[in-house]
């Protein structure tokens, strides 16, 4: 069994290649970055950008079954600049599997394909997509997902899974920025951190792309997508809490309410766009809205057709998360 998986440095890519190395699973990598951790871990590692076709078909080109966790992610930036990774990429792995005959692709998504800006609840894989958003990632991914479902065949199995707001240890996005911020004292609650949201810890959201591959090596789950939590929902400003004093830190007292942050992120948007700034805005419409807005699922279709089972609590996943930053010095 040979397995490719497109952003294997990454942080979720990283840590699905190191469940596949424990099942005896020959890996290869392509990411756009140089990862010789992964050459030492025993990956084959190829350089490439997946918007190359080409770059995509080689790295391809023997393998039984493709991961395709690359993505650009982000809350802000041109819509071209994730439209290439995102979507083009995702056509590029697509038209590969079916030139090299690979039998089984399985995607990582993300919940936000389904957020607009209204609140979810406890909703299932039927909710619709919406017809605008915010900004360009859910977009972009929501075109690539759809591309990977209308995929499905006989001949090339595909499922798509949807992973809320990975962390844990080895994080180099979320956790970091939000503990950053908190110590230099610029974090604040959106709308009181009141809003219910879920969220995965990474070794269960690597797990689940394996048991994803293992349900489509059995028949199943083809053609589907699943949302991947832990289960447990939880305020917003109680999960930022928790990370802060995961790294040693005071909880954060400081609030914003929603609809001013809101007004400052379409403020700060339209500066930047008018200025031409590639940064990220300190606040943006998207952000204030997943830090105010309920968006929580429901995984009982990925229980009940991929063996899903959320090995970790978040209480003792924020405990390995306490040493992996003490270790790690962030």
């Amino acid at each position: 069994m040979k397995a490719l998986v497109t952003g294997g440095g990454g942080f979720l890519g990283k840590a699905i290649v190191e469940q596949l190395l424990e099942r005896g699973v020959d890996v290869r990598s392509i990411s756009r970055g140089d990862y010789p951790e992964l050459r030492e871990m025993g990956v084959e590692t190829m350089q490439g950008d997946i918007a190359d076709a080409r770059a995509v078909a080689k790295a391809v080109e023997g393998c039984d079954i493709v991961y395709h966790v690359a993505a650009k992610a982000g809350v802000w930036g041109p819509y071209d600049d994730y439209y290439r990774p995102n979507v083009m990429g995702t056509e590029n792995v697509i038209d590969a599997c079916r030139i090299h005959n690979v039998e089984r692709l399985v995607y990582t998504s993300s919940p936000s394909v389904v957020y607009g800006d209204a609140p979810l609840r406890g909703v299932d894989e039927s909710v619709d997509y919406p017809v605008n958003y915010l900004t360009a990632y859910p977009e972009t991914k929501a075109i690539a997902e759809r591309a990977v479902l209308d995929a499905d065949c006989t001949a090339l199995r595909t499922v798509s899974l949807r992973p809320h707001l990975i962390w844990g240890p080895g994080d180099n996005h979320l956790v970091p920025r939000i503990v950053d911020r908190a110590r230099r004292g610029k974090l604040k609650k959106i709308g009181g951190g009141e809003a219910v949201v879920d969220s995965v810890y990474i070794d269960d959201a690597a797990r689940a792309h394996l048991l994803a591959a293992d349900a489509l090596d059995e028949g199943t789950a083809c053609g589907n997508v699943y949302f991947i939590t832990q289960g447990e929902p939880t305020e917003v400003g109680e999960l930022i809490d928790m990370i802060v004093e995961a790294a040693g830190l005071e909880r954060i007292t400081s609030n914003v309410p929603a609809k001013v942050a809101y007004g400052m992120g379409w403020l700060l948007e339209t500066i930047y766009k008018l200025l031409r700034r590639k940064q990220e805005p300190l606040m943006t419409r998207f952000v204030a809205k997943q830090l105010s807005t309920d968006h929580y699922f429901d995984i009982s279709a990925a229980r009940r057709d991929l063996d899903y089972e959320p090995r970790w609590t978040i209480e003792e996943g924020m405990e390995e998360l306490a040493k992996w930053i003490g270790g790690a010095g962030i």
